[in-house]
């Protein structure tokens, strides 16, 4: 059985090792027009991987225009790592949906891609016979205010160029522009002749309603021509070019009048909201620290658009945040921007906390309406933490101030109690005077002036938990709970506040406890427990 176990185990990593050191298949773009070029990376770990992949499986659907292999070693953590690239540049035959076979090199092979290629457009006859063109397209004719626009450029050229190509920069007012990645570069076939394509793509986010206008884009560059002279080894001659992309008119909408006036402004082609917790707040106790992340992902918006999420403000909850994060990505239909709001969490007392819905309201522009994307109401089940009985606040049973009769009775028998009681200790109190000095015995534990004293060095050292430590062992010494003392007494409430702030978030190593120290010396003399004995060791001048 065990030999079987290990058989087991031993298969389970080779499969695993297996799929690491695979083929791993990837294109540049999953979308193009017909006649343009598309390249297929197939990428290997694997060491052992030699000659290149079978690209048989490919001709019924593919023209392949070229092969380059790249190798690259990289060191990561002492471990070397070689990494093998094949970049095979390929022509589909046909538009629709067609899919990249799988690819074979040794006894691994690489996935199934499926990509789109649609039917180009027809192209300016005066374009296409220059031997540089410049194309600028927009993907919609009108779009809301603030919402996105994408343009594409693309520059043609049927003869080779060198490398001091430049483009003007888009500059459009009132409009925030995005930039989506970097430019690429393939081949186009154009009535039977081949050219170079260099594209970039940019989001574009009006700012005010009405009609925006897309300016002229200049691009100029240098043609290589031949020499004259077949032998000559000197440069060759060059030809500077220079072309311009046609002004593109561009309506923009202003917000919808059913939009609600007290939301903010989202239009986006999808939105999506998410939630996470660190740790799960199945099992959640009095005093845990409990992290809530929320997430709001919206694909044609940028992530400096999108608004700070509702803040878990509940009564019996301790909030306090982290700063947000933002991130942009991009992918064919444009930006897709998300924001992460995180903050921690502390119950402060046990039973049922009800969190409320967290609602989003945005304009779908995709299929233009109004949408709601929200996460449901939960209730978090909190129960009492041992370790923090004396920080627990006290019950809040409402009081009764409308008593019966009987109660009434109770309240003014415990009173008489409490008169006779205090009239017999200042008896006790004016015979004790009278008596002669006894030593008090000696107390089992820290004294009050010891534990006050670590108090102090706690804070003044501005460590927060060596001063939650001090603070518990003098509150064990006190005649009310710590929160009580905190109740009555806003300074130290205050204080208490950004000590738990500092205990349960990342701001701990910034805590000051000049505050806590402040507030704590500040009580009232007759509320503290007092240390008997003083500095020079002497009893009690008038023992009790």
């Amino acid at each position: 059985m065990t030999r079987f176990t290990a058989f087991l185990l031993a298969l389970l990593f080779w499969t695993f090792q297996a799929q690491a050191e695979g083929l791993v298949a990837s294109v540049d773009r999953s979308r193009l027009n017909s006649g343009e070029t598309v390249e297929l990376t197939l990428e290997s770990n694997d060491v052992t991987l030699f000659g290149k992949p079978d690209l048989t499986p490919l001709e019924p659907a593919f023209e392949v225009r070229g092969t380059r292999q790249v190798n690259q070693l990289t060191t990561i953590n002492g471990d070397n790592r070689a990494t093998t690239r094949w970049i095979i540049t390929l022509l589909p035959k046909q538009n629709g949906s067609v899919e990249i076979p799988s690819l074979q090199l040794g006894e691994v092979r690489s996935q199934p891609i499926s990509i789109q290629v649609v039917e180009s457009e027809t192209q300016d006859t005066e374009n296409t016979l220059a031997p540089v063109f410049i194309e600028a397209s927009l993907d919609q004719s009108s779009v809301y205010v603030q919402a996105q626009a994408i343009l594409t450029l693309r520059i043609y050229h049927s003869v080779s160029l060198y490398d001091d190509s430049s483009l003007t920069p888009l500059q459009i007012p009132d409009a925030r522009i995005e930039q989506l990645g970097d430019s690429r570069t393939y081949e186009k076939v154009i009535n039977g002749l081949r050219h170079g394509v260099i594209e970039m793509r940019y989001a574009i986010f009006p700012q005010h309603s009405g009609v925006l206008s897309i300016p002229t884009q200049v691009f100029s560059a240098t043609l290589v021509q031949p020499a004259q002279d077949a032998t000559s080894q000197g440069p060759k001659p060059g030809k500077l070019m220079r072309v311009s992309s046609a002004e593109i008119p561009l309506t923009v909408k202003a917000k919808p009048a059913t939009y609600p006036a007290d939301a903010p402004w989202l239009p986006a082609r999808s939105l999506s909201l998410s939630e996470s917790w660190s740790p799960e707040p199945d099992h959640a106790q009095v005093g845990d620290s409990l992290t809530r992340s929320l997430t709001l992902k919206a694909e044609g918006l940028a992530s400096s658009q999108l608004p700070p999420l509702p803040a878990t403000d509940i009564n019996g909850l301790r909030r306090y945040p982290d700063q947000p994060v933002l991130g942009n990505q991009h992918n064919e239909r444009g930006l897709v921007g998300s924001r992460e709001d995180r903050e921690a969490l502390v119950p402060s007392h046990s039973g049922a906390i009800d969190l409320p819905t967290v609602d989003v309201v945005w304009w779908n522009t995709f299929e233009d309406h109004l949408e709601h994307s929200s996460l449901p109401a939960r209730t978090l089940q909190v129960s009492n933490n041992p370790n923090l009985m004396v920080d627990t606040p006290a019950g809040t049973a409402p009081v009764n101030y409308a008593a019966d009769s009987e109660a009434l009775w109770w309240w003014k028998l415990s009173t008489l109690i409490l008169a006779c009681t205090t009239l017999l200790g200042f008896g006790l109190w004016w015979r004790a005077r009278w008596q002669p000095a006894i030593l008090r015995a000696a107390q089992s534990g820290p004294s009050p002036r010891t534990v006050l004293d670590e108090l102090k060095r706690a804070c003044q050292a501005n460590d927060p938990h060596a001063t939650r430590q001090a603070l518990d062992a003098w509150a064990r010494q006190q005649p009310e709970t710590l929160a009580d003392m905190a109740a009555r007494f806003v300074p130290l409430s205050d204080a208490l506040d950004g000590l738990n702030g500092a205990l349960y978030s990342e701001t701990g190593q910034h805590w000051q406890g000049e505050d806590l120290w402040r507030a704590t010396r500040a009580i009232p003399l007759a509320e503290r427990v007092q240390d008997p004995v003083s500095d020079s060791g002497l009893p009690p001048l008038y023992p009790k």
